[in-house]
């Protein structure tokens, strides 16, 4: 089991290092943003462009990040009324599902970044596909930490 723990641990120190660096990135960009448009009247254009990337990264790095901390969204009050049984397997859909989520983010956003890499981000000059990289990270993100809760389910039944 720890050939897959030890590098998602690795991944989740890295993940939540890009995720904070991008949420203190945003806030400092959003303050000068509106410091200069009130105060000075003088908005600058590249603070749009650059918070929604960083929006963009705060969200899927950190969806990614709940799914390894087994934070998302779920129906703990219907799957408490099973039998240890019907429970494992409720564990283990939830965790085949969110590998279905992360290989669709994966292929979907992989699609849209070929198909946009010669577009530019107004303002910035990068490539539009940079918007779709991020969500390829995350989906693949997604994959492994829910694989590696869908194999320790199956070892700790085993046991």
């Amino acid at each position: 089991m720890t050939f897959l723990k030890l590098p998602n641990d690795l991944l989740f120190r890295l993940l939540t290092i890009l995720a904070s660096v991008a949420l203190a990135a945003l806030t400092i960009l959003v303050f000068y943003g509106v410091i200069m448009r009130y105060v000075f009247e003088s908005a600058p254009d590249f603070v749009e462009p650059i918070a929604l990337l960083l929006v963009v990264t705060i969200a899927m790095f950190g969806a990614a990040l709940k799914v390894r901390e087994r934070g998302h969204i779920g129906l703990d009050s219907l799957v408490k009324k099973l039998s240890p049984r019907g429970q494992v397997i409720a564990e283990a859909f939830q965790h085949l599902c969110l590998i279905a989520l992360g290989v669709a983010i994966f292929f979907g956003c992989l699609q849209m970044a070929e198909t946009t890499m010669d577009d530019r981000i107004a303002i910035l000059g990068v490539p539009e596909a940079v918007r779709y990289f991020i969500p390829v990270v995350a989906g693949t993100c997604i994959v492994l930490f829910s694989l590696e809760h869908l194999l320790a389910l199956f070892v700790r039944k085993a046991k």
